[in-house]
C-alpha cells in the first residue's frame, strides 16, 4: 500500500532552516524520505541543520545554501542554482514589541522586507525559472495565529503574516491552473527561540499565562513540522488556498 503521507521522492527547499521551526521541518521533512535543500543567513546554525538531516532514501542528495533573502541578488543566486523542487517551505521572519506610536519607516521596512517581501519576491523567481513541479508541488507558508488573536505591541510582526496570508490565497489561485497548491500554517506559541526572545521582552509569569490559555498547552516543533509535512505529501492533494490554525485548542 502507497504511503501518501511520505516524502520519498519529492526535493524541498526549506528557508529560514537555521533555527526553529524552519530547522525542525527540515529535519521532520528528511525523516520522511525526502532531498532537502536548506537556506538560512547564518552559517553556522545552517550546517548544524544540515549535519542532523535524515540520510533519507537511499539516492537523497540533500543541500545547503546561505543566503540572506531580504537581498534580490541573493534570491536570484539562490533560486538559480535549485532543482526543480516538489515543495517550498517559507519559515523566514522576525519578531519584536513596539509599540504602534514608536512604529517609523525603517522598521515597517525591516519588518516587511523579511516576513514578506522576501517570500513573495522568492516565488516570483522561483515561478519565473521554472523550478516548481507541475501538479507534484506544494508550497507552504508559516504564518501566526496572533493574526486572529493579536497582542499590544505586535503591529508589524501580525501585519507582515496577515499580509501572507492574504498573498497565498491569491497565489493558490493562480497556480491551482498547473496542480500547485498553496497553503499556511499559523501556530500560537511553540518552544524554541522566538518563545525565549518573548520571555526576555516580557517575563516567565506572562509564558505561564499564555500556556494556561492554550488548553493543550505550548506546543513542540514538531508539532508545526509535523502538520507542515502533511502539507507537503500526497495525503493533503485536495488542499488549496487554506489557512490552518494550530493553538493547542
Amino acid at each position: 500500500m502507497t504511503n501518501v503521507f511520505s516524502l520519498t521522492g519529492k526535493t524541498i527547499l526549506v528557508t529560514g532552516a537555521s533555527s526553529g521551526l524552519g530547522k525542525q521541518t527540515a529535519l521532520t521533512a528528511s525523516g520522511q524520505g525526502a532531498q532537502v535543500v536548506i537556506t538560512g543567513r547564518n552559517p553556522e546554525k545552517l550546517n548544524e541543520t544540515f549535519k542532523h538531516l535524515d540520510p533519507g532514501a537511499k539516492h537523497s542528495i540533500h543541500q545547503q545554501v546561505v543566503a540572506d533573502l531580504t537581498l534580490h541578488s541573493a534570491i536570484d543566486e539562490l533560486t538559480g542554482r535549485l532543482p526543480v523542487l516538489n515543495g517550498v517551505v517559507f519559515s523566514v521572519g522576525i519578531s519584536g514589541l513596539l509599540p504602534t506610536k514608536f512604529l517609523t519607516g525603517k522598521e515597517i521596512e525591516k519588518n516587511f522586507n523579511t516576513s514578506f517581501n522576501s517570500a513573495v519576491l522568492m516565488m516570483a523567481s522561483l515561478q519565473k525559472k521554472k523550478k516548481l513541479q507541475n501538479q507534484r508541488c506544494s508550497v507552504v507558508f508559516i504564518s501566526s495565529i496572533s493574526t486572529r488573536y493579536p497582542f499590544v505591541g505586535g503591529a508589524m510582526y501580525i501585519s507582515a503574516k496577515a499580509a501572507l496570508e492574504a498573498y497565498a490565497r491569491v497565489l493558490a489561485l493562480e497556480l491551482s491552473p498547473r496542480g500547485i497548491r498553496v497553503n499556511c500554517v499559523s501556530p500560537g506559541f511553540v518552544r524554541g527561540p522566538m518563545l525565549d526572545q518573548t520571555q526576555e521582552q516580557l517575563s516567565g509569569e506572562v509564558i505561564a499565562k499564555i500556556d494556561e490559555r492554550q488548553p493543550l498547552g505550548i506546543g513542540e516543533p514538531e508539532d508545526v513540522a509535523n502538520t507542515i509535512v502533511f502539507f507537503l505529501s500526497d495525503a493533503s492533494r485536495w488542499i488549496t488556498g487554506t489557512n490552518l490554525f494550530l493553538g493547542g485548542g
